[in-house]
């Protein structure tokens, strides 16, 4: 009989994002175990109360109060006792593909994309070119060199890390003082900068059905406190709006849905990922692909769900049901 077990926290800056998103999976799924990956590298086995009683998730650690065993013993652990897991984790080694490679050379079943998508998707500057194979709309890339040019041509630009979610990092570059943070943020990691586009903010979830058929949910409209769609405002800030389904055009709608399949297929995602588009004078223009989406109660792809008459519990099971077959092919 497969347990299922609901894997969350990790290394990296979404470890936070990871617990709430936690916290909504198991009020969806609360027969499944609870394993939270600490920044340690350990994972511990949580109980329910541990969990459901950690007030503020956003902005407070979550810690254990156990000893836990190191990670790669934890995945013999979960082949050896047939685990299936759900994976409520985000950004990292647990988003570009890397724990998905550890799952996959041990034979254990996981919800969402497979190592090699994972890895693809999450470098940004790579997703851009595969999703333009497909026929997706993306903006040029501008290297560091070309900084001072590119903001003399375009006016504003945009600078994030290359491979990071969660709007951490995030740069609005409107003035020479703002190349200077852009220049330090890159001697410690590698920036993708592009043109600020003037637009809507839009994101578009995709969802594998359990027969295995693709559907794009209802693109969402995104109105950012302060104008920056940064982590305060996706998570903490009351300002922002997310509407959904989104004030778009027939036209429009079918265009960032048509975008947002192209990208996961181009990709080549399995069981959900969400793209992200800003919505401008010269149609949708692509982003980028998150293949482990925030599922907390304040996040997007369950807000699509909703509007699509998706339960987020169905969702899961469908998901988890996906996972197992995967594994068996």
């Amino acid at each position: 009989m497969t347990r299922t077990t609901i894997l969350f926290g990790g290394t990296n800056t979404e470890r936070l994002v990871s617990v709430a998103s936690a916290q909504a999976l198991h009020q969806a799924l609360p027969e499944a175990d609870l394993w939270f990956w600490d920044v340690a590298d350990t994972v511990h086995e949580v109980r329910s109360e541990a969990l459901l009683n950690h007030a503020r998730p956003f902005e407070d650690e979550f810690k254990p109060g156990n000893r836990g065993i190191a990670l790669e013993r934890a995945l013999d652990q979960a082949k050896a006792e047939d685990r299936l897991l759900v994976m409520g984790l985000h950004g990292g080694r647990a988003e570009n593909g890397e724990l998905q490679a550890m799952c996959e050379l041990r034979g254990i079943p996981f919800t969402g994309s497979g190592s090699a998508s994972s890895h693809l998707a999450f470098d940004k500057i790579a997703a851009k070119r595969f999703a333009a194979i497909a026929g997706v709309k993306a903006p040029e890339g501008i290297m560091l060199e070309q900084l001072d040019a590119a903001l003399a041509e375009y006016g504003r630009l945009i600078a994030k890390p290359v491979r990071d979610g969660s709007s951490y990092g995030l740069i609005f570059v409107n003035s020479k003082q703002d190349l200077v943070a852009v220049r330090h943020a890159a001697k410690t990691e590698d920036y993708l900068i592009e043109p600020c586009i003037a637009g809507v903010e839009a994101t578009c979830a995709v969802l594998e059905q359990s027969d295995g058929s693709l559907i794009a949910l209802p693109p969402i409209e995104i109105v950012p406190a302060d104008g920056g769609f940064d982590y305060v405002a996706k998570y903490l800030a009351k300002s922002t709006q997310e509407i959904c389904p989104g004030r778009f055009t027939s036209e429009t709608t079918a265009e960032i849905k048509d975008q947002a399949l192209r990208a996961h297929q181009a990709l080549s995602c399995a069981g959900y990922s969400r793209s992200d588009f800003i919505v401008s004078d010269k149609g949708s223009i692509y982003l980028e692909t998150n293949t482990l989406p925030g599922l907390t109660n304040a996040s997007l792809y369950p807000k699509a769900l909703k509007a699509q008459g998706i339960e987020f519990a169905d969702f899961l099971h469908d998901q988890i049901k996906l996972a197992a077959q995967r594994a068996r092919k």
